[in-house]
């Protein structure tokens, strides 16, 4: 099968805006004096603290676990004192437990991060645990904990684990410099989840944006007989997972389904650059690469950052706001990013970037009734009719919601970027989704 400009039916072509950093080295973000850890930054149950204030921490060591299977324990980012374990808000608009770490710029490793070993020695079980203890999870955006979508139930057969380096939301540069700069990493990471799954079969998909990426892991994989480099057209949501199965290998995930049922597992490059970094080094996921950019920003950067700095320091290290105050503060993409009303949130596993648009840029435009012209139909790339799912929530009949499938919307955001009327559709699905998810609950 030839594997280039693959793509899928719908999506919307979108200004890139990555001119700004893709051709930035990734720098090392300075030593933050102070950390807030969060305990629940991943999909799943939170994590319970292991600490207590006034303890000494190493980096590296585990501060916080839960019993339950989808979940992932969390890690110290930095050396110091605990100096408190409070509720304060995280980029996802939750506001979680943390625990407040003051740092003594020592970078004192724990004892427990060392190599785990040779990827060829390591059984698939041993694999597995490496990655849950580590608390690696999904880092495009979702973070699902790693280590149980490596453990699919025995009647999932899974022949194919793609690697996800799309990045097709705008403006972000992270996996790009990654794939670039480090892409030995990224396929030592496959290799790892392969043989977790015991998949024989690895591809790597890429927006054809990024030819230097391209390069370099066909470079990084040219002794590697089962992985394969995919060229994906440049197309938003390229990036969405199963947007990618149905781009490069024509299967579709069912309603209400996950990769699994078409034999396929998902994962980003950046998580595989960390479980990489985990085999080889002991390190666990600790910190990751953030794209701090925007028309806002003085001095656009991709930086090296550690989980829990403040979005305030990544702001004054990249040169502070261009104007007196920014039009609008978003963790992740214009697409499907989310809007910051403070810059003291803490950078999290899942934070990919931090844009800051100018006022101009974040000016609403008026919205006007729908003329009924059917484009969001057409660019949904899951085959939605969103203006209808809109209408119904808008009028609060979740139920009619539901039963034009809001709940398989994947929040992308075409629907809305291509409407001539600027409806708030995507606005109006996300809250028909939790309405109809809290009344579930409630049965």
């Amino acid at each position: 099968m030839k594997l280039e400009n693959l793509t899928f039916k719908g999506g919307v072509n979108v200004p890139h805006y990555k001119e700004l950093t893709e051709s930035l080295p990734i720098e090392r973000a300075k030593e933050p004096s102070m950390v807030a850890i969060p305990l629940h930054q991943h999909t799943g149950a939170p994590c319970e603290p292991l600490v207590k204030v006034g303890d000494n921490i190493k980096v590296g060591q585990k501060i916080g676990e839960s019993e339950a299977f989808v979940s992932a324990p969390v890690h110290s980012s930095v050396s110091g004192t605990v100096k408190d374990i409070i509720h304060i808000p995280i980029p996802t608009g939750l506001t979680v437990k943390c625990v407040v770490i003051e740092s003594d710029g020592k970078n004192e490793l724990h004892e427990s991060v060392n190599p785990k070993g040779r990827l060829e020695d390591l059984s698939p079980k041993e694999i597995i645990e490496i990655i849950k203890e580590a608390g690696i999870t999904g880092m495009g955006g979702a973070s699902f904990p790693t280590h149980v979508k490596l453990s699919p139930p025995p009647d999932k057969k899974i022949d194919t684990v793609l690697i996800n380096g799309a990045e097709c939301e705008p403006y972000l540069t992270a996996d790009h410099r990654v794939m670039v700069e480090e892409p030995e990493k990224v396929i030592i990471g496959l290799k790892a989840i392969m043989k977790a799954l015991g998949v024989e079969k690895g591809i790597i998909g890429i927006e054809k944006n990024k030819p230097d990426a391209i390069i370099a892991l066909k470079e990084a994989s040219k002794d590697e007989a089962n992985i394969s480099i995919a060229t994906l057209k440049v197309k938003y949501p390229q990036g969405d997972e199963k947007r990618l199965i149905n781009a490069i290998l024509g299967r579709v995930v069912p309603s209400g389904g996950l990769p699994m049922d078409v034999g396929a597992v998902v994962s980003n490059v950046s998580t595989a650059r960390a479980i990489a970094e985990v085999i080889l080094e002991g390190k666990p996921l600790y910190e990751r690469v953030t794209t701090v950019t925007g028309n806002g920003i003085r001095n656009p950067k991709n930086l090296l950052v550690k989980i829990g700095t403040p979005f305030k320091d990544l702001i004054e290290e990249c040169g502070g706001f261009n104007e007196n105050s920014p039009g609008k503060i978003i963790s992740g993409g214009p697409m499907m990013g989310i809007s910051q009303f403070s810059i003291d949130v803490p950078i999290i596993k899942g934070s990919g970037g931090i844009l800051v648009l100018t006022q101009r840029e974040a000016k609403p435009e008026p919205v006007l009734p729908c003329i009924r012209c059917g484009k969001c139909l057409e660019v949904c790339p899951v085959k939605l009719q969103p203006l209808y799912i809109s209408s119904y929530t808008l009028k609060h009949n979740f139920d009619k919601a539901e039963e034009y499938h809001a709940l398989d919307c994947v929040e992308c955001g075409a629907c809305s970027y291509i409407c001539p009327a600027k409806r708030p559709l995507v606005e109006s699905i996300r809250l028909a989704k939790r309405e109809i998810l809290a009344k579930r609950k409630a049965k």
